[in-house]
């Protein structure tokens, strides 16, 4: 979609518009892209702490957590959040019973610096109807802890709410590096990947669309979507394979095969080991 930076009840009317339409072809899961509330470049801290709100008490929070009890649906969402002083960059986790939780993006990409808070709460991953769900934002992708640490502790689909810019070096006639980034970090964990970019341009930056869908072997199940156009994308996938078609081979398979004698099972993270 292409949010429009400060007009939060449009961005969320349209939101709302997209999980009905995507409700109305048979969608269980709706993945939405960062900060899809309230747009992603920011000026200033003062300009973005006016369009934080709170979770859940906030008004985009609540609208979502409405929409997903009417239409039955799952939801991850990129939100501007507000607690206390502190400002992140965060998602939203719903169901139709209401928020399952929330994620704050670890890794800070260019003057989100100069807003945000770096994430504290880790890389929770949620038990839901649907399965096991984890979440990155955007530049969290770059970094394969971020996905190994999810999928060990059960992570069955990574839902990646982004706002993907140009990369330098990027070669036009290629797909898009961050497609690239997430079809190898899907097939090295055995993962599916659920990546939602916005479009457009914003206060002159451009942004790069190319949302997808990623089976647990690397490869799309839909997409890449338009580079400039608002699309929605939907695939049928069973979480279940995550697990069942994780062997490679008679010998091979990706978590079994760690070596833990050479580097510590959870990378010396807080983390607890969860069912893989």
């Amino acid at each position: 979609m292409e949010p429009v930076f400060g007009e939060t009840e449009k961005n969320v009317a349209r939101t709302i518009a997209l999980m009905e339409e995507a409700a109305s072809k048979g969608a269980e899961l709706v993945v939405l892209p960062e900060l899809c509330n309230t747009g992603y470049v920011f000026q200033s801290r003062k300009e973005a702490r006016a369009l934080a709100e709170e979770i859940p008490a906030g008004p985009t929070t609540r609208a979502w957590i409405e929409a997903a009890k009417r239409l039955n649906l799952h939801v991850v969402a990129g939100i501007t959040e507000k607690d206390g002083v502190k400002l992140y960059n965060s998602a939203v986790v719903i169901g139709p019973d209401g928020l399952i939780g929330r994620y704050r993006k670890v890794h800070l990409w260019g003057d989100e610096a100069l807003y945000f808070t770096p994430g504290d709460l880790g890389f929770p991953v949620f038990d839901t109807h649907l399965g096991r769900i984890g979440c990155h934002i955007c530049y969290d992708c770059w970094f394969p802890e971020s996905f190994r640490l999810a999928v060990l502790q059960g992570a069955e689909i990574m839902c990646v709410p982004t706002n993907w810019v140009p990369i330098p070096g990027q070669d036009p006639n290629r797909e898009a590096m961050a497609n690239i980034i997430v079809m190898g970090a899907a097939h090295s964990n055995s993962l599916f990947v659920v990546a939602a970019d916005r479009v457009g341009t914003e206060r002159g930056q451009p942004f790069i669309g190319q949302s997808l869908i990623v089976a647990q072997t690397g490869w799309p199940v839909a997409g890449p979507a338009s580079a400039d156009k608002e699309e929605i994308l939907i695939a049928e996938i069973n979480l279940a394979d995550a697990r069942r078609k994780r062997n490679w081979n008679d010998f091979n398979q990706v978590l079994r095969d760690r070596r833990r004698d050479v580097y510590d099972e959870m990378l010396g993270s807080a983390h607890t080991p969860g069912w893989h």
